[in-house]
């Protein structure tokens, strides 16, 4: 199991059933969640995250998360599960596998979101309620939510062209599009920061936020 610095934000793990029942029983403080309890159980997944401020814990320690759904109070919750107990680590959705557990309202939008990132290389995968609503077969979607979205880059010639087209999407979409276009290493920058055309912009990488030249953001890896 590669080390916590080796895991992109966003990355979906699992954690063995038998260490996620012992890590619930040293949380006197989450006994009060009773979805929480058979979550490993059920092969729901966590969510790498970035490491709070002064949060204990080395290099055999991952810092993961989850969102309960609004009939459990939204509350996000905050863990670290030992790197030896992760049983399987994957990738967000692709936003073609989840588009049936979105409204129907959305569905042209996804449509044009889909059409968008095939036609300029890239990988559209979800996050945030419609990705929760999918993993698990719970309700997070509610009137009001937005549909959160990572893009890898285009290239680099295509990538004002990209921008304008999300933001035709979005102008006319009954749901808001938010999400971060991603480096490889995934670092991620808002998509409508990039849009903005800002000098510099939110940089959030898998330990800190931080202010990133726009410029250098959009650099090729080598």
């Amino acid at each position: 199991m590669p080390s916590d610095s080796c895991l992109p934000r966003h990355q979906l793990v699992r954690a063995a059933p038998p260490a996620w029942a012992a890590l619930m029983a040293s949380r006197q403080d989450l006994a009060d969640e009773p979805l929480l309890e058979g979550w490993a159980h059920r092969g729901w997944p966590l969510v790498v995250r970035r490491r709070l401020p002064g949060e204990p814990g080395g290099a055999s320690w991952l810092p993961v998360g989850l969102p309960l759904p609004p009939m459990a109070g939204k509350r996000r919750i905050a863990l670290q599960v030992q790197l030896a107990h992760i049983v399987s680590v994957s990738g967000l959705p692709q936003l073609y596998e989840v588009v049936a557990s979105a409204p129907r309202a959305w569905h042209p939008a996804l449509q044009q979101l889909l059409a968008v990132g095939e036609h300029f290389g890239v990988q559209t995968r979800v996050f945030g309620s419609l990705a929760w609503q999918w993993l698990t077969g719970l309700e997070y979607l509610s009137q009001g939510s937005d549909i959160d979205l990572t893009w890898t880059l285009p290239p680099g010639d295509r990538i004002e062209e990209f921008l304008v087209a999300l933001a035709r999407i979005d102008a006319a979409a009954p749901m808001r599009v938010d999400g971060e276009l991603l480096r490889p290493d995934g670092s991620g920058v808002n998509w409508r920061e990039l849009h903005s055309r800002s000098a510099e912009v939110l940089l959030k990488t898998a330990t800190d936020p931080l202010l990133c030249a726009r410029s250098q953001f959009l650099e090729p890896v080598a």
